[in-house]
C-alpha cells in the first residue's frame, strides 16, 4: 500500500534519516516506535511532504510517487494528525473539516451541504456536537475528533496517526481506539506513533523501531516490552525509576525546609495547601484531573496570584505574583507546556540555557554572552542535550532534549528548589530514565524537587513522599512505605460520591 525504501534526509550537521525501509498494509495499525531524535517525526513529515527526502524513494500501490507538499500527499490519499492540530478555533467543526475546500452553489458557500457532510463525518467518529459548534469550546479529545473527521473528508487511505493519546484520558484513549479499530476494519492503513508501550498490543498488529535516524528492527505488537525497549535505546534498561534513597530519612525529617507552603488559597481553584519540601528529598503530587495541582505549583512560583497564605523559600517570605522574586532565592519552575511556557522555540539551546541567568549575567547594562555561552556549554555537556550545537534552534530538537534545556536553565540560574510539572509527558523511555538520574544527582546534592505527574508509577516510584490532592485540597499525605495505587486512589476519589472510582478513568494517561 505504502512503502520507503532507503531514505535519507540530513539537517546541518545532523543525519536524521538514514536510508529507512517501512511499509504499510491496507487495514493494520503499523506502529512507529524510537526515542525522541530517532527519526520518526521526520519520516512522517517526508510522507505527509511537509519535508522532501534527500535520497530514497516513496512507492504508493507499488509506483514511486513525489510527495512534494502536503497537497500531493492528500491527492495520494494521504493524511497527517499532528500532535499540534491544525484546526481554527475561531470557525466551526464543518469549516474546519472543510477549510479551504467548501461545497459552494451559485458561487457561494453552500453551508446547508457543508454542515449535513460534516454531520455524516461526525456521526463516523463519534462526534455528537453540533457542526455549528465552534472548535475552541471542544476539548483536546473532541478536537482530535474533527481531525480525524477532516482526515477522512479527502478519502483518506493512509491515516499517520503522532502521538494521539499523549493529552487523553484513559476514557478517551478507549473511544480513539474503537474509531482507529473501525477504520482498519475499512481497510485504511494506519502508521500510528506512541510513547506508551502498553498501547502497543491493544491497537497494533506490526511495530518498526527507528535508532538514530536507521530501521533497526520490525516486529510483531505482541513483543515484550523489555524487548522493544532494548531495541529502541540499544540496551536494556534495568530499572525504570531509579530513585535513590541519598539520606536516611530520619536525617531528611530533621533536615530545615528548603520550600515551606502555609494555608495557601485561591477562591473557587484550591484552600488551605500546606506542605514543606526538605533538602535532598522528592515529594510528589498525585491527583484526578481539575484536583487543582499544576494551579497550586503556578502560585507556589509566583506565575499565578492566590488570596491568602505564606511561601518560603529557605526561610525567606516570597510576595504572592512575583515570579523574579522566586527565581532570586533559588525556586524554579519546569511548567507542564514545556513549548508554550518553558521555552523560545525559535531562540537557540544558548539562549535558552540562559534565559533566567541573564540579568545576573549582565554588567553595566551590557550581557556578558561569551560568559553565558560557556555556562551554557557546560549545562548542556552535563544534561547531555544532544543538539548539532548551541546555536541550533531549540524548536528543532527532540521532545525529550527541549525538556533538558527547561530544566537545565534552572540549574544554570543555581535553583535550589525545583518544582517539575509533568516532567516526562511526550518523553520516550530511554530520555525518561535520564531526567529521573537527574533528579537523584539534583537530591544528592542537597536540592529539593516537587514533582506533579499524571503517571501514577512515576509517582510512586520517584516521591519519598506523596501528597494527593482532591478538589483543590490535599487530601493526605503518605510516605514512600505507604503510597500505593490503591492508597493514593482511595484519597484521590475520598471525598466524591458512591462509585466514583470510576473517575480513574478521567485521569490522564500515564506518560
Amino acid at each position: 500500500m505504502l512503502r520507503t525504501e532507503g531514505i535519507r534526509k540530513t539537517f546541518p550537521g545532523v543525519v536524521a534519516l538514514d536510508g529507512v525501509d517501512f511499509d504499510l498494509r491496507a487495514g493494520e495499525v503499523h506502529v512507529l516506535l524510537g526515542e525522541n531524535g530517532a527519526g520518526k517525526s521526520t519520516l512522517i513529515k517526508v510522507l505527509s511532504g511537509a519535508y522532501r527526502a534527500d535520497a530514497g524513494r516513496v512507492l504508493r500501490e507499488g509506483q514511486a510517487v513525489r510527495i512534494s507538499d502536503a497537497e500531493a500527499a492528500e491527492k495520494l490519499g494521504i493524511a497527517t494528525i499532528h500532535q499540534e492540530f491544525n484546526l481554527v478555533p475561531q470557525l466551526s467543526i464543518a469549516e474546519n473539516i472543510f477549510l479551504g475546500r467548501q461545497p459552494r452553489r451559485l458561487g457561494m458557500v453552500d453551508r446547508k451541504k457543508m454542515e449535513a457532510d460534516a454531520k455524516v463525518l461526525l456521526e463516523r467518529v463519534g462526534v455528537t456536537a453540533p457542526p455549528r459548534t465552534p472548535v475552541g469550546k471542544l476539548g483536546i479529545a473532541g478536537r482530535q475528533m474533527v481531525e480525524i473527521a477532516k482526515a477522512l473528508s479527502l478519502r483518506t487511505r493512509v491515516l499517520i496517526m503522532d502521538e494521539p493519546t499523549a493529552v487523553l484520558t484513559s476514557e478517551e484513549v478507549d473511544r480513539l481506539f474503537a474509531i482507529v479499530r473501525r477504520l482498519r476494519c475499512e481497510g485504511v492503513g494506519i502508521v500510528f506513533i506512541t510513547h506508551h508501550l502498553e498501547e502497543i498490543p491493544a491497537i497494533g498488529d506490526r511495530v518498526t523501531v527507528l535508532r538514530d535516524g536507521r530501521s533497526v528492527g520490525q516486529v510483531p505488537a505482541t513483543t515484550p516490552q523489555d524487548e522493544l525497549v532494548r531495541l529502541m535505546v540499544g540496551r536494556s534498561i534495568e530499572q525504570q525509576y531509579p530513585r535513590e534513597t541519598v539520606k536516611a530519612e530520619d536525617a531528611v525529617a530533621s533536615a530545615a525546609p528548603l520550600l515551606r507552603v502555609s494555608g495557601l488559597r485561591r477562591q473557587g481553584v484550591f484552600e488551605d495547601i500546606s506542605f514543606e519540601v526538605r533538602a535532598g528529598e522528592v515529594v510528589g503530587i498525585a491527583g484526578l484531573v481539575g484536583a487543582g495541582r499544576t494551579e497550586v505549583v503556578r502560585a507556589v512560583f509566583g506565575a499565578d496570584a492566590y488570596d491568602a497564605g505564606r511561601v518560603e523559600v529557605a526561610g525567606k517570605r516570597l510576595p504572592g505574583g512575583d515570579v523574579w522574586a522566586s527565581h532570586t532565592v533559588g525556586l524554579g519552575l519546569v511548567p507542564e507546556d514545556r513549548k508554550g511556557q518553558g521555552l523560545l522555540p525559535d531562540a537557540s539551546v544558548s539562549d535558552n540555557l540562559g534565559l533566567v541567568s541573564m540579568r545576573e549575567a549582565s554588567k553595566g547594562g551590557l550581557v556578558d554572552r561569551g560568559g553565558l555561552r560557556k555556562d551554557a556549554a557546560r549545562i548542556a555537556d552535563r544534561l547531555g542535550v544532544r543538539m548539532a550545537g548551541l546555536d541550533q534552534h531549540v524548536r528543532t530538537l527532540s521532545g525529550g532534549n527541549q525538556q533538558k534545556v527547561v530544566i537545565g536553565k534552572w540549574l544554570l540560574a543555581k535553583s535550589r528548589v525545583l518544582i517539575l510539572d509533568e516532567p516526562t509527558r511526550g518523553i520516550d523511555v530511554g530520555a525518561k530514565v535520564e531526567i529521573y538520574q537527574l533528579i537523584n544527582e539534583l537530591t544528592a546534592s542537597g536540592h529539593a524537587v516537587l514533582m506533579i505527574s499524571s503517571d501514577l508509577p512515576e509517582v510512586l516510584g520517584m516521591s519519598d513522599r506523596v501528597l494527593v490532592m482532591s478538589q483543590g485540597r490535599i487530601a493526605g499525605e503518605l510516605t514512600a512505605r505507604e503510597a500505593t495505587q490503591d492508597a493514593v486512589m482511595a484519597l484521590a476519589v475520598g471525598t466524591s460520591a458512591p462509585g466514583s472510582t470510576s473517575e480513574m478513568e478521567d485521569s490522564p494517561r500515564g506518560h
